[in-house]
């Protein structure tokens, strides 16, 4: 995925159920949704065919049903997702952006171990 795409909202929740649900149906979807957002069969569909456009989902037709499946895998939207925020708003830094998350004391002591070890990792090159 482009880094530069920028996902909607809407299109996040299509997403989720997509990779969920793969191959699924515009009603499949609608349904998965219907609580959360309220969104009719045609909002759904239209919105996915806008998805298939901009590269984000594909189709298959099977007799009378359009299948959708992503194009794009939930870590490369996270990935486009992390470095826009970082782009908008540590200018491109990410030490700045791990300092602000680092600062935030919502990590637990598993994940700091986790992380350093991860930073150990790309020290030694592995």
């Amino acid at each position: 995925m482009d880094a530069r795409r920028e996902l909607t909202e809407g299109e996040w929740a299509i997403l989720e159920v997509v990779w969920g649900k793969q191959p699924c149906a515009a009603g499949d979807v609608q349904e998965a949704l219907e609580k959360s957002t309220a969104w009719t069969y045609s909002t759904v569909k239209t919105m996915m065919d806008r998805m298939v456009v901009k590269g984000l989902l594909e189709t298959e037709r099977v007799r009378n049903l359009m299948l959708y499946r992503p194009v794009i895998t939930r870590p490369q939207a996270q990935g486009g997702e992390l470095l826009r925020t970082a782009q908008r708003a540590f200018n491109g830094a990410f030490s700045p952006l791990v300092e602000f998350l680092l600062d935030q004391d919502k990590l637990s002591k598993e994940e700091l171990e986790h992380l350093e070890r991860l930073i150990r990792q790309k020290q030694d090159g592995s």
